[in-house]
């Protein structure tokens, strides 16, 4: 027996491990702006509801209750512009990472199929290729990059992770149109669209990306970082009815379901608009802290219009950022870690609480 992990590059953040201790030995602390996971509170209407659905003894379904899918139909039409979703347009998932990771094997895709994503990208994207032993490709432009006799499955992503970047209206257009032709499925990874500071995203469900009509299309969304619910693994997709229906009779035989207090307490976030903007201000704040300190020490940022990342160069080789920040009591991701094009950048995560923002800016001051 062959070990699949054979086939996948090495975890990234177990490089990191050498340069989190330095960090870490700072007298001060350290300030982890790498991984970019939430830290703060969960909602209190999120928690009431999960907690108000803790007694539940028996299986939950795979797609979710009617008040789920109703929550996500709503929120897709309010929030995204989508119209005339039915329940059969969504599904939830076990948070968006278990989603990338096992959609292609799920496709049932494999050797001589090609998975495309941007040059600078989650490598989750890869990983997933290279889990059902498809080929992971990776392009600029899909339009112009790409070969679509291969390719099978096209991830966009928008806003960007790790760069921040937001494809416009137009840009969506022209691909979604390209993939159409061509029958490529799209899959959008829009987990951080409701985070945009310097550009307003746009969802591939949107009827001006779109003409209305769902085909070949699936929207990817997370909870994680709008309503501060990574722990709770609570995350869903939109789009072609066709597709979702695949998915669904796939993950019901796989039981991959999401627990019944988690539907509750995404019901919960998704009906509720105010809890993500005092987020979103906590978020400005910390990130107009560290973009400004980190200016004024020389970076330079690129991109970072949306999302919850700056994208930040010294025009030096990234570890050696990484390695001068660690001493500073700063740990912050290497730009290689989403592919070789950012091997001169770091992603630093603006998710720190002020106290950790204030200290990382008074050590950049």
């Amino acid at each position: 027996m062959s070990a699949v992990s054979s086939r996948l590059p090495v975890f990234p953040w177990d490089k990191l491990e050498p340069y989190k201790k330095t960090a870490v030995a700072h007298p001060d602390g350290i300030v982890d702006l790498s991984v970019g996971t939430p830290v703060d509170p969960v909602p209190a209407l999120i928690q009431e509801a999960l907690v108000a659905a803790a007694d539940s003894p028996g299986y939950p379904t795979v797609w979710g209750t009617r008040e789920l899918r109703d929550a996500l139909t709503g929120w897709c039409e309010r929030r995204l512009g989508a119209v005339d979703l039915a329940h059969e347009n969504v599904l939830p998932v076990v948070g968006s990472k278990e989603l990338v990771a096992w959609l292609p094997t799920q496709l049932g895709l494999g050797a001589g199929d090609a998975v495309a994503y941007p040059r600078l990208a989650y490598p989750t994207y890869e990983v997933g290729a290279r889990l059902c032993g498809a080929e992971p490709v990776v392009y600029d432009d899909p339009v112009a990059d790409l070969d679509p006799a291969a390719v099978k499955l096209l991830w966009l992503n928008s806003p960007s992770n790790p760069t921040g970047k937001v494809l416009a209206k137009d840009e969506l257009t022209r691909i979604v149109a390209w993939a159409r032709e061509h029958g490529i499925l799209v899959f959008s990874d829009e987990c951080y669209l409701e985070l945009g500071w310097e550009a307003d995203p746009v969802s591939v469900l949107h009827p001006d990306v779109c003409g209305g009509s769902y085909e070949g299309i699936v929207a990817v969304h997370s909870l994680s970082k709008r309503s501060n619910l990574a722990g709770y693994r609570a995350a869903f997709v939109a789009g072609d009815a066709a597709v979702l229906g695949e998915l669904l009779q796939i993950r019901k035989h796989g039981g991959m379901m999401t627990a019944a207090p988690v539907q509750a307490a995404t019901v919960a976030a998704l009906g509720d608009d105010a809890h993500v903007a005092e987020q979103r201000e906590r978020y400005a704040a910390r990130r107009a802290a560290l973009r400004a300190a980190l200016e004024a020490h020389g970076f330079r940022i690129e991109h970072s219009e949306a999302s919850l990342y700056l994208w930040a160069t010294r025009d030096e080789p990234c570890w050696e950022t990484v390695a001068y920040l660690a001493e500073k009591g700063i740990l912050v991701a290497p730009g290689d870690f989403y592919g070789e094009a950012g091997e001169r950048f770091v992603r630093v995560a603006f998710t720190a609480t002020d106290e950790r923002v204030e200290a990382a800016v008074k050590r950049l001051g």
